[in-house]
């Protein structure tokens, strides 16, 4: 089955590029060049993945991202001119799974997608490095200190939740019910003071858990 993919950005021509491009590799299921209209438009569409500009007038991809935290299980892949360090630790920081740069091929932008949509966190070989140093900078002592709190099933789930799994999904994988799932993921964001899903993916990723 196809991703299905919604995109964000403020230029007209990008867009219809980018559909010149994936359109034989994903579905695109809408497109939006303002913050409010993809904000509206991904809500309606509920996509797998939402390819969105870092910079737009009305506040860009992290805008985007900011408003749709109460859609845990969307993943977005931010696709910018920009290589600038801060603006990738920015919108990866907000809860991006990948960022790649206008630079990059058609195959490999298809390949991002489908790898952000199966999980993974996927960024341009340029970007990755400080990507890295960025999210080096938690202490070792901090993180098993807040690790130590969980039980290891709570650190299973964990692990999972932040690649991306549903609570199906995870339910099969670890044998126990959807409603355990439940159970411990509402312990775990207790334990770490975290009030949702998507703040509890940025916290493994920043911690480099997944």
């Amino acid at each position: 089955m196809k991703p299905r993919v919604f995109v964000v950005d403020d230029h007209d021509l990008f867009r219809a590029g980018v559909r010149s491009e994936i359109a034989d590799h994903v579905e695109l299921v809408g497109e939006a060049s303002t913050v409010a209209d993809a904000v509206k438009g991904i809500r309606e569409t509920k996509p797998d993945l939402v390819l969105l500009d870092v910079h737009m007038p009305d506040g860009g991809g992290r805008a985007v991202i900011e408003k749709l935290k109460t859609l845990p299980e969307l993943r977005f892949l931010a696709l910018s001119v920009s290589d600038d360090p801060s603006d990738v630790v920015a919108v990866i920081r907000a809860g991006a799974r990948g960022y790649v740069t206008k630079t990059v091929s058609s195959d490999e932008l298809v390949d991002a997608i489908g790898r952000v949509v199966a999980g993974d966190a996927v960024f341009s070989p340029n970007l990755a490095g400080f990507v890295l140093d960025a999210f080096a900078q938690i202490p070792v002592e901090q993180v098993s200190e807040e690790l130590d709190q969980l039980t290891a099933r709570e650190r299973e789930v964990l692990q999972h939740i932040a690649r991306g799994y549903t609570y199906r999904e995870i339910g099969e994988t670890l044998f126990i019910s959807i409603k355990t799932v439940e159970t411990h993921v509402s312990s775990v964001l207790r334990k770490l003071q975290l009030t949702n899903r998507a703040e509890l993916t940025r916290w493994a990723a920043e911690r480099k858990l997944l």
